[in-house]
């Protein structure tokens, strides 16, 4: 169950990696603002997900649960942002 557990949080990072770097691509390439916004959103889930894969996978003992809930407080915080302030 470990090795589930290792891969299924291992994919997770991956996957907000991946919806990172090919959101900031298209915003370089594209300029639009609300790609910038949703690019810094999947920012801060990275990493969430990554202190979440700390938290379970490799720190035991150490409690990581308000540091992940920060992150993607802040991730959401940048989407929300672009959504309000950036619509035209």
């Amino acid at each position: 169950m470990q090795a589930a557990n290792f891969i299924l949080y291992l994919l997770a990072v991956l996957t907000c990696l991946a919806c990172t770097v090919l959101l900031w691509r298209s915003y370089v390439r594209t300029r639009l603002s609300l790609l910038m916004w949703s690019a810094l959103c999947f920012v801060g889930l990275t990493a969430s997900n990554l202190l979440l894969f700390f938290d379970f996978i490799l720190a035991d003992g150490i409690d990581l649960r308000p540091w992940r809930l920060a992150c993607a407080m802040v991730g959401l915080g940048f989407l929300l942002y672009g959504f309000i302030f950036e619509a035209e």
